[in-house]
């Protein structure tokens, strides 16, 4: 759902295609733009013109991009526009939007519209092949395997990495301000039907951080042709960590580095939503990362892209800054920026990230240990500071569970929310994270109620995985004070046991 802000054009962008009835059947609250963003327009034309649920279409295009199109420049796999239309040597979705559109493919390249509108083709497409039809496509849910689809990953557990990326995003909800206009979409309860990828390995799972070199780092091999294999450091000294930006998605990036026509790669990818670390080359081999330095350094990239200042989240930096002090620590090699350097910096290189919106300053402070903000975890156990009535049960079944135990309850139609209760120093913006154990019997949309300074937000959670970890749910603006920050609802529409383990709240 999109802010009403937005309804009044949607309602003229539709009506003028022909296809309010449509819409009205396919979304549930109508996203659009007054004629002042047409960046919204254009999401709420394409959705209607190939009934793709419009929500849904956002937060894909989010996902890729954070809805900028980067002047018609390409990613680093060669990808377009707001929608991230691909073309390389092994994925052809420009071409493909293009023959669905009958847009020339310069103009899906450059232009917004036409780039939104051929990604909602290139969905649709998938959609039809999954084998949905008219009552399937009302429901976003149902659009997973499509969504993983259009991904272009190279295995099933990348293919659903992304594809539960695109759900958190509906779950968390989205606010993006670009030239073109705002675009909002409400948070919002979506059950996924993952159908075949449900049995693809999950790589947020903890399970999948065994074998790497860094224990915070989950691990995905990348291509053996991206790569040479080498017993470093007693072949080659590791004396330096060079810095990336992706130009791309995590997902997206992960998955070229599994394809063999890449011939790049680096160690390391940082997440920018929450720092998840996935390491895809071991350190002792040699990444292509970095020209003349790679046989002596290690490559950590960044998911996002140099020209935009949205992807460098406070939560990247410190999980980045905690991986580069390991490796430093390890290998001997000093912490300071002679050491420590971005690709630009590098010899012999033609790149320029990780680009100007790169805060070195605040980098190099959580490298060196600085700058540690104020944190509390409050766990289901803590004495005065967790509530819930006589309705929520008591386990420790899981061995996922955070601390002696957790705290499980029906879901039911009224909120009987269990609260978390903390101190907040003083008022200002919070990373809020939380802490379940993950079990297909508990909720796919689990509702974490925040109490923000501007009321409360709820963001939904799946429950059934991801769990026996630190999960974030968001940037808040908290009020100071001691109260109920935190709190986890039973009202959903989501199926299974609604879990309440313990939070983690940290000033950024």
């Amino acid at each position: 759902m999109v802010s009403a802000q937005l309804r009044r054009s949607y309602r003229l962008a539709v009506a003028s295609a022909g296809l309010l009835a449509v819409m009205l059947g396919t979304l549930s609250t109508p996203a659009s733009a007054d004629p002042a963003e047409p960046l919204a327009d254009a999401f709420a034309g394409s959705a209607a013109a190939y009934e793709v649920p419009l929500d849904l279409l956002v937060a894909l295009g989010y996902a890729e991009t954070h809805l900028d199109g980067h002047r018609g420049e390409p990613s680093a796999s060669g990808g377009y526009g707001v929608m991230h239309l691909v073309s390389n040597p092994t994925v052809h979705a420009l071409e493909q939007a293009a023959k669905l559109t009958g847009q020339p493919v310069e103009a899906l390249k450059t232009d917004d519209a036409a780039n939104i509108r051929g990604g909602a083709a290139v969905l649709r497409a998938y959609a039809d092949e999954a084998g949905l039809d008219a009552a399937a496509r009302k429901d976003a849910g149902k659009w997973y395997p499509a969504v993983a689809k259009y991904g272009n990953a190279s295995s099933p557990e990348v293919a659903r990495l992304y594809a539960d990326t695109v759900y958190d995003l509906l779950a968390k909800g989205v606010a993006a301000a670009t030239p073109s206009g705002t675009v909002t979409v409400a948070p919002q309860a979506v059950q996924p039907d993952r159908g075949p990828y449900a049995q693809a390995p999950d790589l947020n799972a903890p399970s999948l951080a065994a074998a790497t070199d860094y224990s915070g780092a989950k691990w995905v091999a990348a291509s053996s042709s991206n790569y040479s294999v080498a017993s470093r450091p007693s072949s080659n000294a590791i004396d330096r960590i060079v810095i990336h930006v992706t130009q791309g998605s995590y997902a997206g990036t992960i998955s070229w580095f599994q394809n063999p026509a890449a011939k790049v790669s680096a160690h390391y990818v940082v997440r920018s939503s929450d720092g998840d670390i996935t390491q895809m080359v071991r350190e002792k081999d040699i990444a292509w990362h970095a020209r003349d330095w790679n046989s002596r350094s290690v490559g950590i990239e960044h998911e996002g892209y140099v020209d935009n200042a949205s992807w460098f989240t406070d939560a990247m930096y410190r999980a980045s800054a905690a991986l580069t002090r390991n490796i430093a620590d390890r290998y001997g090699i000093p912490k300071d920026r002679t050491h420590i350097v971005g690709h630009v910096e590098v010899p012999g290189n033609d790149h320029t990230d990780p680009g100007r919106y790169w805060n070195w300053t605040t980098y190099m402070q959580y490298v060196n240990g600085g700058g540690t903000a104020w944190s509390t975890i409050v766990d289901n156990g803590t004495a005065g500071k967790f509530t819930a009535s006589a309705n929520w049960g008591t386990s420790s079944y899981s061995g996922q569970r955070y601390g002696a135990d957790y705290r499980f309850a029906s879901p039911v139609s009224l909120s009987d929310t269990a609260w978390y209760r903390a101190t907040i120093p003083s008022a200002g913006s919070y990373r809020v994270e939380v802490w379940y154990p993950a079990d297909p019997g508990y909720n796919s949309a689990a509702p974490y109620i925040v109490a923000t300074s501007g009321g409360n937000t709820s963001v939904y959670v799946d429950q059934r995985t991801g769990g026996g970890t630190w999960r974030s749910i968001g940037t808040f603006t908290l009020n100071a004070g001691d109260y109920n920050v935190v709190g986890v609802s039973r009202w959903t529409s989501g199926t299974g046991l609604v879990i309440a383990d313990a939070v983690r709240i940290t000033r950024l």
